[in-house]
């Protein structure tokens, strides 16, 4: 008996926001899944999502900085990096991403959490804005691993 393929991963592109406060440093947030697919994943991720069908990448870009920051924009700043990656989605949905990041810089931003979902509550427990150097040493996994390099090439670390 054979075993069963893997389904393709679904093509999700996706938005991402690398927001710097006054002191150039990036702002993660903490997400740790207690159930479910990822249950014991424990990494710091910066802000963004995927698009919404008809969406830019610039409107989702806006839209998921003012759902998980409670940051307006009217556009998002321009493009620093891109990525293609694949990775499982909490509901175990294997996914293709184009990811677009965004530079937004956002000195004396208070993060809220009033635009969070219901998901977003349940595995985002903090964030902390990290300097290149705290990023460096960091013991717990920040996703994508190539975030400092994103900020050195666009010459901003």
């Amino acid at each position: 008996m054979s075993a069963a393929a893997e389904p393709d991963p679904i093509a999700r592109p996706a938005a991402r926001l690398l927001v710097l406060d006054a002191e150039d440093r990036l702002l993660l947030f903490r997400f740790v899944y207690e159930s479910g697919p990822l249950a014991g994943s424990i990494y710091w991720a910066p802000p963004g999502g995927g698009l919404e069908p008809g969406e830019t990448f610039e409107d989702a870009a806006c839209r998921e900085l003012e759902e998980e920051t409670g940051l307006r924009l009217a556009h998002p700043g321009p493009v620093i990096a891109e990525r293609r990656v694949t990775f499982m989605m909490p509901d175990g949905c294997m996914v293709s991403s184009d990811e677009r990041y965004f530079l937004v810089r956002a000195p004396g931003l208070v993060v809220s959490d009033a635009g969070w979902s219901a998901a977003e509550r349940a595995a985002l427990v903090g964030h902390r804005w990290w300097s290149r150097t705290a990023l460096a040493v960091a013991t717990e996994q920040v996703w994508p691993q190539d975030v400092a390099v994103m900020l050195v090439e666009a010459g901003i670390w």
